[in-house]
């Protein structure tokens, strides 16, 4: 691929990436998790969809004549929830927050003056906000936070069946992976990756935040279904995503 139509940092050179820089390149820094995903897929889910969501905006953006790169994911953040079901990689805060910015600290010093840090894992969305306000303050550069099914909004509900946004190890991922990694996809446990739709107890609001074990949660570690999952559906659901974000991250306004 030509160096002008590369959007991954990790496939340009060093005066490729001070040409983005001086351009005015957004950078895009997919923010992710290793951690179970239920008897039926692999423990890097939101790695490959962080990835794959923040690969896919950036190439809309990049094709919309707007300068674009995407860093490699940060791929472990904040899964102590997870912990429990063993095969679970987790930081502390201050661990994940000296990550991030250092990542956004390098892509500062590298000339870069706006960052998106697009988050792919539940447990990460406070505390990517936070270290983006601090880093945003710090290093005198925009820097927005988001997690990628927040900033889908009603997108992905018209494509699934029994969930109307992302869960956990459910509908909406496993259709991802189905599109992205179906080696990730033990197929003969698909009948038992089903669980509650909610890590909420009965009377918890929704702007309420707790964590628990998901464990005393859900014995399978799924929240949701992932018995409704189709590859047809993992690619809407990207496409979806893409669109949208693009959309935000396009505005203008945002960065002014």
């Amino acid at each position: 691929m030509a160096a002008e139509t590369e959007i991954e940092w990790m496939k340009l050179t060093f005066a490729e990436l001070n040409a983005r820089a001086a351009a005015d390149a957004l950078v895009i820094v997919p923010v992710a998790s290793l951690e179970q995903h239920g008897p039926h897929l692999a423990t890097g889910v939101d790695i490959v969809c962080a990835t794959a969501v923040a690969q896919r905006v950036a190439r809309r953006l990049h094709d919309a004549g707007r300068p674009v790169v995407v860093t490699p994911c940060v791929w472990t953040g904040l899964a102590e929830h997870h912990v429990p079901f063993g095969g679970t990689v987790t930081l502390d805060f201050e661990a994940f927050s000296a990550v991030l910015r250092g990542v956004v600290r390098s892509a500062m010093r590298a000339g870069f003056k706006r960052v998106m840090l697009l988050n792919g894992h539940g447990g990460n969305a406070e505390a990517v906000a936070v270290v983006g306000g601090e880093c945003q303050a710090e290093f005198g550069i925009a820097v927005a936070a988001g997690t990628y099914w927040h900033l889908a909004g009603d997108a992905f509900a018209p494509i699934l069946e029994r969930q109307s946004t992302v869960l956990h190890a459910c509908e909406a991922e496993t259709s991802m992976m189905m599109t992205l990694m179906p080696e990730a996809l033990r197929t003969d446990r698909l009948p038992d990756a089903h669980g509650p739709h909610s890590t909420r107890p009965e009377g918890q609001p929704a702007a309420m935040i707790r964590r628990r074990s998901f464990k005393d949660i859900t014995p399978s570690g799924v929240i949701g279904d992932a018995r409704a999952a189709t590859a047809a559906k993992g690619e809407a659901l990207l496409e979806a995503a893409a669109e949208r974000i693009a959309a935000e991250l396009g505005n203008a306004k945002l960065w002014g």
